[in-house]
């Protein structure tokens, strides 16, 4: 069967008859109508004062002042919201014996893949990125576009077969709190994240990793992350090494004053802390521009920045480079990059191609400025939910000869973990780590495989699990998540893809 249509613009919204119309912010985002808007406020002083879990010593260290990033691997989250294709037509999925363990051509085909482009047919594949790609991936060819052929080679991942409701928040996705509590810190923030949600994406985090102590901070623009350093007047005045010699004399003074007072130690604390914390923020982060996307020649501005000017005029890649950016050169720990209009079963291929594409280039994006300023990094990307073909073909030009996206389907879903390094591809655990857990013949899940197939909450320990193992430290995650449900033993092995890494001193 054939279908050439393309009745609508790509990115247009979608509206699907079997669907409810769109109330909620999450409808809204998830079917394309909006990108999300952003505003940030950095707090006060008087907020610092007022807040007893910002300080509690006297020294840089004990007030939260982090100079090096924590030591830990900058984590990225891409929460694909709506329930996008990840398994077959993007990441290779097979049987028992791993992703090149092929099903039959009829669960390829659910998969939106014909007959003429199954996984086992000459020239159908892509191990680039170590990671097995479908050769036509939206995903991969975005990818692609983005890296040069240096970092590819030192990019390795997996793909999890695992189960998540479809068009829906309520999946226990996110695993950035869990990320934070494995160590990952910023120079600047803890978290950040694109919407202004508990997670930062649309997507929830597991309530048992949650900490409102570390409340993502929303920043989806350039404007966002310069204006997360607020020194008044000062900055004007002084250069930020004076500066900082300023805010430090007036913390001994105030110091000295406070030991003739009666109040609490607490509060002495308090005002102490709140006086190094901006003296630190002066000095390491004073000129804004150290943390504008725009002005970074990496990024943009000139021939061989990763972004075009026409693609920063996009709120998608906008977003990308600046929450990217925050994120690898150590200012944040970890960040969500949400990307809408990912519910895209509307009777066309087309439509699903160009989006994953779309995905596969912030991808690459972030993966290449990690390779250029040297850092290594993991990125995880998740939907909430997935979709099914019906073997009809559209054969439009962005359709590409593949099957239309029909249906949503959570039995289909998968997420995809790829780690950079700079100092070589990054190896996996086993030979056949490359896949965790399997497809049945049909293309479904295999729900029995493991403990996170049907356990989006297990899901997301999993990944933090596989933060700790590049750190060498699987043997933490009683700590770090002491109520998770991942066993112990060759059921913890399982879940484990890759051996450590080494971070730079």
């Amino acid at each position: 069967m054939s279908n050439n249509r393309n009745p609508i613009g790509n990115d247009a919204p979608l509206l699907h008859p079997d669907h409810p119309k769109p109330v909620s912010r999450r409808d809204f985002l998830s079917q394309g109508f909006i990108s999300g808007a952003a505003y940030l406020t950095m707090p006060s002083l008087l907020t610092m004062l007022t807040n007893p879990t910002t300080a509690h010593a006297l020294t840089a260290q004990d007030c939260g002042v982090n100079v090096g990033g924590g030591g830990r691997i900058p984590f990225l989250c891409f929460d694909l919201a709506g329930g996008a294709s990840v398994a077959g037509s993007n990441a290779m999925v097979g049987g028992m014996g791993g992703q090149l363990d092929f099903i039959s051509a009829e669960g390829y085909q659910k998969l939106g893949l014909p007959s003429d482009m199954l996984p086992s047919l000459p020239g159908q594949l892509n191990t680039e990125l170590g990671l097995a790609f479908h050769s036509d991936s939206g995903f991969l060819r975005g990818i692609l576009s983005k890296t040069s052929t240096a970092t590819r080679a030192n990019i390795n991942g997996t793909v999890i077969a695992a189960r998540s409701s479809n068009d829906t928040g309520n999946n226990p996705h996110n695993p950035m709190y869990g990320i934070n509590k494995a160590g990952a810190q910023g120079n600047l923030l803890t978290l950040i994240g694109t919407e202004n949600s508990e997670s930062g994406g649309k997507s929830r985090a597991p309530d048992s990793m949650v900490d409102l102590s570390v409340r993502p901070t929303k920043v989806d623009r350039p404007s966002d992350a310069t204006g997360l350093v607020d020194t008044g007047k000062l900055i004007e005045l002084l250069d930020p090494d004076d500066a900082a010699s300023v805010m430090l004399a007036i913390e001994r003074i105030s110091e000295l004053k406070l030991q003739k007072m009666t109040e609490s130690q607490v509060i002495e604390d308090l005002v102490q802390c709140g006086y190094i914390q901006s003296s630190d923020l002066v000095s390491r982060f004073g000129d804004p521009a150290l943390l504008d996307p725009l002005l970074d020649p990496e990024i943009a501005g000139v021939a061989n920045s990763i972004f075009s000017d026409n693609e920063l005029n996009e709120s998608k890649f906008l977003k990308t480079a600046t929450v990217m950016k925050l994120v690898i050169s150590g200012s944040a720990g970890a960040g969500t990059i949400e990307l809408g209009g990912y519910d895209y079963h509307n009777g066309t291929r087309s439509r699903g191609e160009v989006r994953d594409f779309e995905a596969g280039q912030a991808m690459g994006a972030a993966l290449e400025y990690a390779a250029r300023i040297g850092q290594p990094l993991m990125l995880y990307v998740f939907s909430d939910g997935s979709v099914s073909s019906n073997g009809t073909i559209d054969d439009s030009n962005d359709g590409r000869g593949k099957g239309e996206w029909t249906n949503d389907q959570s039995t289909t879903a998968a997420t995809i973990i790829l780690v950079y390094d700079p100092a070589g591809r990054p190896a996996l655990a086993t030979p056949t780590s490359s896949q965790i857990g399997y497809f049945r013949d049909g293309g479904d899940v295999e729900t029995a495989a493991n403990r996170v197939a049907n356990n989006v909450t297990s899901l997301a320990e999993s990944i933090v699990l596989n933060y700790l193992a590049l750190h060498d430290e699987v043997g933490r995650i009683d700590m770090v998540l002491p109520e998770h449900s991942l066993g112990a033993g060759a059921d913890l092995d399982s879940l484990v893809a890759f051996q450590p890494i080494r971070m730079a001193p």
